[in-house]
Parts: C-alpha cells; structure tokens; sequence
C-alpha cells in the first residue's frame, strides 16, 4: 500500500506561486506515475498534470500548461507541483495520486492511491 501525503498549500494572492509537494511512504515510488488532480467546490474532481516513473515525461491538461510544472524525486519518493500565474479559478483542493505502469493518463479511474489533499486558495 502506498500512503500519500500533500503539502504546500495555502492563500495566495493572483499572480503568485505556490510550490506542492507530495510525499509517498509504503511503496518503491519509482514504480509509479504520479498525478496532481483538484476539485474545486461544487465541481468534479479534474485533471492536473501527470509524470512518469523516471521523470522524463510530463502531460499537462491544457489550462495549466506554461503555469504549472510537475516534477519528481524518486531518491526522495516526493512529487511536486510547481504553480505560476496563480488565478482565482484554480482554488481548489489539491490531490495527488499514484497508479502502476507506465503511461502518463489524465483518468482518475486510473490512479490506486490517493492523498488527502492541499488547499490552495488564490484571491484576486
């Protein structure tokens, strides 16, 4: 069983940055793709970004791309999230996941673990 824990998260202002951080325990992280996904209040729960288990490929879903950034350490078996140009409309709740294999997807129904999750909240 892998265990996933986020932190990072907080109150911003629009234009700011945050940096996410995911930390697994209970696993050989560098089996896993990790994901970010958020959901917003009220919303469902939508697609972030994706990365590989080397860290040599990323995917992003297309309103973060050039604002966010995924990365990965496998000696420190965290993930990270890196937010630019933060906008009111990414407040949410912040999720990071694990799924076995190989291929960066943008489907939750694809992910085994999960965390908790990180607020972020951006005010204009």
């Amino acid at each position: 069983q892998v265990q996933l824990v986020e932190s990072g998260g907080g109150l911003v202002q629009a234009g700011g940055s945050l940096r996410l951080s995911c930390a697994a325990t209970g696993g050989t992280f560098s089996l896993y793709v990790m994901g970010w996904f958020r959901q917003a209040p009220g919303q469902e729960r939508e697609f972030v970004a994706a990365i590989s288990r080397s860290g040599s490929g990323t995917s992003y879903a297309d309103s973060m791309k050039g604002r966010f950034a995924i990365s990965r350490d496998n000696a420190k078996s965290t993930v990270y999230l890196q937010m630019n140009s933060l906008k009111p409309e990414d407040t949410a709740v912040y999720h990071c996941a694990a799924r076995s294999g190989y291929v960066t997807v943008p489907r939750e129904d694809q992910y085994e673990y999960w965390g908790q999750g990180t607020q972020v909240t951006v005010s204009s």
